[in-house]
């Protein structure tokens, strides 16, 4: 009798034993080739701790950052009732807990982005180790009672301690957790910048200015209209993976990204009518 599939299942069960735990509860692809390809597992592993930074004065606000976690957690949906079988729920079904020092969220720009507000449940709280307990919780919520698709949290602060804690809960649940690190001044950022982290990934969101896109012909001279706005997404840090660099366009109601090629490289944009024109989608502009 042939050994060979009893060696092939060894050699799968091999591998699952082997592979991290962040990654056992699969990935979200980006459905950018050059960025899934940058990612182990091909995308953004769900059983996770993410960190998202801003840039510049962004670090204090964290309007960039908030609107690509945003069109990340926009696809998420909540894991299956039952915790043993590692498939999801449709995209976009679940809770998104969102807890943060401020109620400053703006429902219309996170629907922009792909994130239904009506999904939302808001914590606000005083201190960050008060946003990371509630995160935590949220992170142990059985699926049965809480149908939790992803937890978020504003920080300032992230002790190593409670970012392992964050990490392992994670990867328990098999719950994206991201976190929004918003600054309040500049020892603040200068310190924590350096600090270690249990997150598998750090990511670092700037603004771009956006490239020309729409052309009306029905005006009295040709008139090009401000493109899509674009973002800069570093991957500063991810554990199996080396630190990369893409220009993308900003996501929409899709939830999706796409690569931004130079303004020289651009193909000629279609001449189309303004009643023709409809809600812009994610494309590359390469």
């Amino acid at each position: 009798m042939s050994v060979a599939p009893s060696l092939v299942a060894l050699r799968d069960h091999i591998r699952r034993i082997e592979r991290p735990n962040a990654l056992r509860h699969g990935v979200l692809p980006f459905g950018v080739a050059a960025i899934d390809d940058a990612l182990p597992g091909g995308g953004l592993a769900l059983g996770a701790l993410h960190e998202i930074l801003g840039s510049g004065p962004d670090e204090e606000d964290g309007a960039a950052a908030a609107a690509f976690v945003a069109g990340i957690v926009g696809r998420i949906g909540a894991p299956a009732a039952n915790p043993l079988h590692k498939q999801w729920e449709a995209a976009g079904s679940g809770i998104v807990l969102w807890c943060l020092k401020r109620g400053d969220l703006y429902g219309p720009g996170l629907a922009e982005h792909g994130l239904d507000p009506a999904r939302i449940a808001q914590v606000t709280a005083p201190r960050d180790d008060d946003i990371l307990w509630a995160l935590e919780e949220g992170l142990r919520t059985p699926h049965s009672l809480g149908g939790i698709a992803a937890v978020i949290g504003e920080v300032g602060r992230l002790p190593m301690v409670a970012g392992r804690r964050l990490q392992l809960a994670a990867e328990r649940s098999g719950i994206p957790a991201l976190l929004l690190r918003r600054w309040r001044n500049a020892a603040e950022a200068a310190a924590e910048r350096i600090r270690p982290s249990a997150a598998v990934t750090r990511w670092r969101i700037a603004a771009l200015p956006s490239l020309p896109d729409v052309e009306f012909v029905d005006t009295p001279g040709p008139t090009r209209l401000i493109g899509q706005p674009r973002w800069r997404v570093e991957l500063l840090r991810c554990r199996g993976a080396e630190p990369a660099a893409w220009d993308v366009e900003v996501a929409d109601a899709s939830g999706l990204v796409h690569l931004s090629a130079g303004l020289a490289d651009r193909p000629p944009a279609p001449r189309r009518l303004a009643a023709a024109v409809e809600p812009a989608r994610w494309r590359a502009v390469g």
